[in-house]
């Protein structure tokens, strides 16, 4: 009993460390990246995105907000690149810059954009709006523009903008969204407001397949085929491979170029006249040699008759040695 209890203690264990696992993972991977429908404040932050001075290069479409400002590389790239993509699905990107205020006293813009920030506030002008996004912000300068801090006018227009994203960044933050720049606020196809914190590139797909930029984007139209010419002298009955629509006949070579001229004469084979056939001469034989007369073999001697009165001699047996 005690090891089933052990047992079933430890399963409990790594059941709960698997779900949380897998929690963290989905959450970590997937759900912090999707958008966050907006429940309160709508009203408030429709008013707010309404009457902002927002920059836009086309008027239609499905408006999407894009608010930020200008030393984040984030809402750069967000207002750069990924605008011109759902600019070419059908949405209308409106961008609202404004000039980060003041920290302990240490100013977090320079003179140069809040002089922008004004002017573009007050003006709209889209190509200054491209002129600077071109320019690094360590190399802009804002020539040619009014500046903000000694004209009161152009620096409560500064002070506009910073009023504007703290008090969105303050409804949205009621609202369950952090505040992350570039905030990015539109409304999905059923009519619900819907805002995205895209500090992370990788939230910036699910904006997409919301407002369904895939679908509306229209496919690339075919190129039509180039008419083929006729060339004067090139006439010919159509080959096979020439029958096809939008072809063009294959030029004959030998009809446009001389043949070439050999760069060397080929030496040619000496006629081989053939020979009559030569029969061979007789040759002359040796004449014959008698044959030998055969040679008798020596028959082998007769073996002597033993000496009378002596007997061969008979093997003797010793100690050690036997002789004859």
């Amino acid at each position: 009993m005690r090891r089933f209890l052990i047992w079933t203690l430890l399963a409990a264990v790594v059941g709960v460390a698997l779900a949380a696992g897998g929690f963290w993972a989905y959450w970590s991977m997937y759900a912090r990246f999707q958008p966050v429908t907006i429940t309160r404040n709508q009203a408030e932050i429709q008013l707010l995105l309404d009457a902002s001075p927002y920059l836009s290069a086309e008027r239609g479409g499905v408006p999407i907000w894009i608010v930020g400002y200008r030393d984040s590389a984030v809402t750069q790239a967000f207002a750069g690149a990924e605008a011109d993509r759902l600019r070419a699905g059908g949405i209308e990107p409106r961008i609202v810059l404004f000039a980060r205020p003041d920290r302990d006293g240490v100013a977090q813009s320079t003179a140069a954009e809040r002089a922008t920030i004004a002017e573009l506030w007050l003006s709209r002008d889209w190509a200054l709006y491209e002129r600077w996004m071109a320019t690094s912000p360590a190399n802009w300068t804002a020539a040619g523009l009014p500046a903000a801090d000694d004209n009161a006018v152009r620096m409560g227009v500064v002070e506009s903008s910073r009023e504007m994203s703290s008090e969105l960044s303050a409804l949205l933050r009621d609202a369950g969204v952090p505040t992350r720049w570039p905030l990015v606020l539109w409304r999905d196809p059923r009519g619900f407001l819907k805002a995205c914190a895209c500090s992370d590139r990788r939230a910036w797909p699910f904006i997409e397949d919301d407002l369904g930029v895939a679908v509306r984007r229209a496919p690339a139209a075919a190129q039509p085929l180039e008419t083929p010419t006729r060339v004067e002298g090139l006439e010919g009955p159509p080959v096979a491979a020439d029958t096809g629509p939008g072809t063009r006949p294959y030029p004959k070579l030998e009809d446009i170029l001389p043949a070439p001229e050999p760069r060397y004469e080929r030496p040619s084979a000496p006629a081989i006249t053939p020979r009559a056939p030569v029969e061979p001469a007789p040759t002359a034989r040796a004449p014959a040699t008698p044959a030998a007369a055969p040679v008798a073999r020596p028959t082998p001697a007769e073996k002597a008759p033993a000496a009378p009165g002596r007997r061969p001699p008979e093997a003797q047996r010793q100690d050690e040695t036997t002789f004859f």
